[in-house]
Order: C-alpha cells, then sequence, then structure tokens
C-alpha cells in the first residue's frame, strides 16, 4: 500500500496562477461527494501525426510551471491566449441524451490556419474536457484529429442547459500548454442543480469508494491523499491511466477557471497523494479519474478552498 505520486512540479508563484497544469486542484480543501458517471470517459481515437513519437517522449515538458513574473489568467477562461483561438465548430446540440458529435479546431491567429502540430501530453495530444455550468456532468473525451487540424469526437451529454468545453494542449512551436474554453449549449428545459453537501468520501460505482485526508487553506501548500477502496477493501492494484495512477481536473464554481492535473511516477495504491495550494478561497469541482480492472472511474468532490469540512453550508444550484 504505497502513498507515492507527489506533485511537486509548481513553484510558490503557480499558488497565484490557477491556468497552469500541475498542482492538484490548487483550489482543493474539504470536499463533497458526487455522483459517479460511468458515460465521463469516452475515447474517441488518436490520429498521430508525424513527429509526434518524438514528442512523446518529452512526458509533462509541454507546461512550464515556473515563475513568469505577473499572475496569468485562470485556465479556460479565454477563448483566445498567446495567438491560438478554440474554434468550436458545434455550439449547440439539439436534445439531452442524444449522441452527437463534436467538431472543433485550433487555429493560429496570425494565419487563421488549423494547427496540425502538437506535443504529447500524458499519451494524448489534446485533452478535452466538457462541464455543465453547474458541474454536475463531467466527460473526460480524447477526440481523433484529421490531417487537416478539424478535430471530432462523439458525446452524449443528459441534460439541457449551458456547459463548457476546454480544450487542454500544447502546440509543438510553445513550451508552455494552453486550455482554452468555449459556450457549447444543450436545447431544452433546463433545471440547475445543487452542488453535493459534504463528504469526506464519493462513490465511483460496483462498490469503488474514495476517501479524502488533509485539509488545504488557501494561499497554503498541503498535503491530500485519496485513497480507493472497493467493497470496503483497498485497491492495491491500480492500473496506469494516462500515464499516471490518478487524473484530476479542477473546476472553480461560478467562473469554471480550469485546472487539469496528473500525479507524478508512484503507484499502484491504494492511496494517491497531492501536494498542492488554493489560490484563492472559493468553492471548486474536483474530478478524480482512476483506473482498475480495465475500466476508468470518476469520484467526484466539491472543494471549499480555506475552510474546513464543518465551516461551509450546502452550496446552492447557479
Amino acid at each position: 500500500m504505497k502513498t507515492g505520486l507527489k506533485i511537486t512540479a509548481f513553484a510558490a508563484a503557480v499558488a497565484a496562477t490557477f491556468g497552469t497544469a500541475y498542482g492538484v486542484g490548487k483550489g482543493v480543501g474539504p470536499v463533497t461527494a458526487g455522483e459517479h458517471k460511468t458515460a465521463g470517459h469516452a475515447e474517441g481515437g488518436h490520429a498521430q501525426g508525424a513527429g509526434e513519437a518524438e514528442e512523446a517522449r518529452d512526458g509533462h515538458a509541454g507546461h512550464d510551471t515556473s515563475a513568469t513574473g505577473a499572475a496569468a489568467a485562470p485556465g479556460g477562461l479565454q477563448i483566445s491566449e498567446r495567438g491560438y483561438t478554440l474554434d468550436l465548430r458545434t455550439r449547440r446540440i439539439a436534445a439531452a441524451g442524444e449522441r452527437t458529435g463534436l467538431s472543433f479546431a485550433i487555429t493560429k491567429d496570425d494565419t487563421g490556419r488549423k494547427v496540425t502540430a502538437f506535443r504529447t501530453e500524458h499519451g494524448k495530444q489534446l485533452h478535452l474536457i466538457v462541464a455543465s455550468r453547474d458541474l454536475t456532468v463531467y466527460r473526460h473525451l480524447h477526440p481523433a484529429r484529421a490531417a487537416d487540424g478539424t478535430w471530432k469526437t462523439p458525446v452524449e451529454l443528459p441534460k439541457a442547459g449551458g456547459y463548457r468545453v476546454f480544450a487542454d494542449f500544447t502546440p509543438r512551436a510553445q513550451k508552455e500548454g494552453l486550455t482554452l474554453g468555449a459556450d457549447l449549449s444543450v436545447a431544452g428545459k433546463y433545471a440547475p442543480q445543487d452542488l453535493p453537501a459534504a463528504s469526506r468520501t464519493a462513490g465511483a460505482g460496483d462498490g469503488y469508494e474514495v476517501r479524502l485526508g488533509g485539509d488545504l487553506g488557501a494561499g497554503s501548500a498541503s498535503e491530500l491523499t485519496l485513497s480507493v477502496t472497493r467493497n470496503g477493501k483497498p485497491v492495491t492494484d491500480l492500473q496506469p491511466y494516462l500515464g499516471s495512477y490518478g487524473h484530476l481536473v479542477a473546476l472553480r464554481s461560478g467562473d469554471l477557471a480550469y485546472l487539469h492535473v496528473h500525479p507524478n511516477k508512484g503507484g499502484p495504491g491504494p492511496e494517491v497523494s497531492f501536494t498542492a495550494t488554493a489560490p484563492s478561497t472559493g468553492t471548486y469541482r474536483l474530478f478524480l479519474d482512476f483506473k482498475h480492472d480495465g475500466a476508468v472511474r470518476t469520484a467526484e468532490f466539491t472543494v471549499h478552498a480555506g475552510q474546513s469540512a464543518g465551516d461551509r453550508p450546502k452550496e446552492h444550484g447557479h
């Protein structure tokens, strides 16, 4: 039963920059359990372009977490950044529960051309996250890229309302990764949900449960552990998923600022350990993906950065 997997790739300055790629939910604190959604993991294939094999050996090189002076804007809040734009072709889905093709491209602002050269990060050239505005629906997708730079993936969203689409990638010409965001809507009657109430545990279906240990205060680094059990027994043989034994995405409630996180080498369980600093007080949703017995599962938590478990009442819908 190893504890391993500490994220140490971000410096103190990263605590003030929510849009970098490492440092687990810098908005992590006491948590609340969410419902498991097995449909959240959809592999849309992966088109491997020339030079990708070389980039795959770079590992996590694409995301620079060093201090850069002024704090950068949180990830996912902008559709364009540093000369790149997320061109989301699919802006509206006709009906909830309908399997639909999602199409988009990353374009270069100075030419308008589609980008076709990307670094490989955590086994993929691009990670696509789709989340509902009330943070109760989450999908982690890996679309396929055509030779002309168009990305496509199927998606099925269970309810009507507003969603945010996040493209997490590193252009081959860049050393730092980017997370761009765009809005997506699903037609139909919308009924926003409350965030789940506070709890130290979250179910992940089929007898799996994840327990959080540790509290985080805003502005200070702390350690937290996520322990996986099945039917009350520790899971000591987690399988690698995207090159690690745990994969985290954190979204800030209200503006949906985005943070994509992977632990360092270690494992295989039952505990996955992270060190993180919340950049500010506030409420976040934390999504832990892990793989066991050939299936990827998600444990979902609501996080109140800067407050202990009993300090905050239940959050209401947006």
